[in-house]
């Protein structure tokens, strides 16, 4: 037990050294080092993680599969606009009601997925998400229909606006205490009991666990970190329209967990990068190619078939094969 809480103990720590590395990033542009597209590409892919972390803990650790991530994110999104803009309330209230109205509509799906699983539970999630676009789409007056919905950076207690910069140290601080939350989870009774119910429900039953509970559990914290991660995008990006969320995104965001790693918090941001932040920093730059349309889920597409041959587990092991191989040199080295 005690030492089960010192590794937690020292993840946690890793976490917030990760999070202080990621808030120099300002820095760096400030001195010129980094150009100013960075911080948006960057903040892309901490917002990403965090709706991902959730698929993950989800699709991961409980074995339950959603294709309504882009749904909650959008309706997160629209939440946050709506009550910030229109309803001068303050980022406060928006991110609550951004986080507890999914979580209702996550808490019934997590019932309807005590009668179907598999293939069938991905296309109910799936229904969902499309409803919940659907209603982007002819709710002109909360959405703002097909033109889109504008928000301006947070105002954080009524009187601290943030700019640029530091709403991107307000994504670091939510990630980070994302990541901690869900590692002392996974690390805790409930990932114990998600682990058995993902092997096999009938022995997880027999082991005293309640299914109920555990689905609507993870359910709820999937789609409320997708719905953060909703918030946050309109908090960042402060425009989104109706086909931004839509079954590309949620499966943009089941690529994140399969090239970056299931089951692996620093793997989701990993693969969140390569999905969302590689097109811009590489592919792009590719000639010809990198203008071609649908070219990014061309290669996300190799990419999911190339890292399940040969790193099922994700990118993020990658680094254990340059260690040994490493080891292997510097033996022969010694030779």
């Amino acid at each position: 037990m005690k030492n089960k809480f010192n590794v937690k103990k020292n993840q946690n720590l890793s976490y917030l050294i990760f999070g202080a590395v990621l808030c120099t990033l300002p820095l760096w542009i400030e001195l010129g080092v980094l150009k100013n597209s960075y911080l948006t590409l960057i903040g892309s892919v901490l917002i990403y993680s965090v709706a991902a972390i959730g698929l993950n803990l989800l699709l991961g650790w409980s074995g339950l599969i959603s294709l309504g991530t882009a749904g909650f994110m959008g309706l997160g999104a629209y939440i946050a606009a709506y009550v910030t803009v229109n309803l001068k309330l303050p980022f406060e209230v928006s991110l609550l009601l951004g986080l507890a109205i999914p979580l209702v509509i996550g808490v019934l799906v997590g019932l309807i997925s005590l009668r179907i699983e598999g293939l069938y539970l991905a296309i109910a999630t799936l229904s969902v998400s499309e409803i919940l676009r659907k209603s982007f789409e002819e709710l002109g007056w909360f959405t703002n229909g097909f033109s889109g919905k504008s928000a301006v950076y947070p105002k954080l207690l009524g009187f601290i606006t943030l700019d640029k910069y530091t709403t991107y140290i307000l994504l670091v601080f939510f990630l980070i205490a994302v990541m901690i939350l869900v590692n002392n989870l996974i690390n805790g009774q409930m990932g114990r009991a998600l682990n058995a119910m993902r092997g096999s429900e009938a022995a997880a039953q027999a082991m005293g666990v309640n299914l109920l509970k555990y689905r609507l559990v993870a359910f709820a914290l999937a789609t409320s970190l997708a719905a953060l991660s909703g918030v946050l995008y309109m908090s960042f990006i402060k425009y989104t329209y109706p086909a931004t969320w839509t079954l590309g995104m949620s499966l943009n965001i089941l690529a994140v967990i399969i090239i970056g790693g299931v089951r692996n918090l620093y793997g989701t941001v990993l693969g969140a990068f390569v999905v969302f932040a590689m097109p811009d920093l590489f592919l792009k730059q590719i000639p010809y190619f990198g203008t071609m349309p649908g070219f990014a889920y061309i290669v996300n597409g190799i990419l999911i078939i190339l890292v399940i041959l040969f790193y099922p587990r994700g990118l993020i092991y990658i680094g254990n094969d340059f260690k040994k191989l490493w080891g292997k040199l510097k033996a022969r080295v010694a030779r």
